[in-house]
């Protein structure tokens, strides 16, 4: 099965944008119902604002939404602390230290939103490598356009997401937020590019 990555302004330009929430219509993710509101309600709306860009991952052949991914570029603040003198040295080509903090600032894509759907069939899912290598091949793209070396994301503290993020995509846990808002906590990650 081959795939194909759009975003989803281009999608809006060529189709319209009735027929672009139509097909997001058919995206569900009952294990992860965040996920599935944010491509439903925000997507188009943060597009348009150009508050982050959200990429479907389509069937080539037929179209049919596999998944999607969102992205954004936002300035990452790293503590020092726990970092190994590698990791250090190689923060340092990116990102100055700020002494007094003992922190590094250094402006990263941020990997949003991330998720399969699954009203697809059964052995025309799409796995979380395949999409990951989908989220892969658009950070390098756009690196080679306007450079960067940095992206990160946060995820919930469940021991299938730890595990795929650090297995399969080789991302470094560096820290850990509460949200504000439901009180869940986040892992924060972050990998070279």
């Amino acid at each position: 099965m081959s795939f194909a990555i759009e975003n989803i302004l281009s999608i809006m330009d060529r189709d319209g944008e009735d027929e672009l929430v139509f097909n997001l219509s058919s995206f569900s993710c009952p294990a992860n119902s965040e996920i599935q509101k944010f491509l439903h309600e925000n997507a188009i709306e943060f597009a348009r604002k150009k508050m982050s860009i959200t990429y479907l991952v389509t069937e080539t052949e037929d179209g049919e939404l596999l998944g999607y991914f969102t992205l954004a570029h936002k300035v990452l603040e790293i503590s020092a602390r726990g970092l190994s003198s590698s990791v250090r040295k190689r923060m340092s080509r990116y990102a100055r230290l700020n002494e007094k903090t003992d922190s590094y600032l250094v402006s990263a894509f941020l990997l949003a939103q991330f998720g399969k759907n699954d009203n697809v069939a059964e052995g025309r899912k799409i796995s979380g490598a395949e999409l990951m290598d989908c989220v892969d091949a658009v950070i390098e793209d756009i690196q080679l356009r306007i450079g960067g070396s940095v992206i990160y994301l946060d995820c919930e503290d469940k021991p299938q997401l730890i595990s795929f993020y650090e297995n399969i995509g080789g991302y470094r846990c560096i820290g850990e937020r509460v949200s504000e808002l439901d009180h869940t906590k986040y892992l924060q990650y972050f990998k070279f590019i």
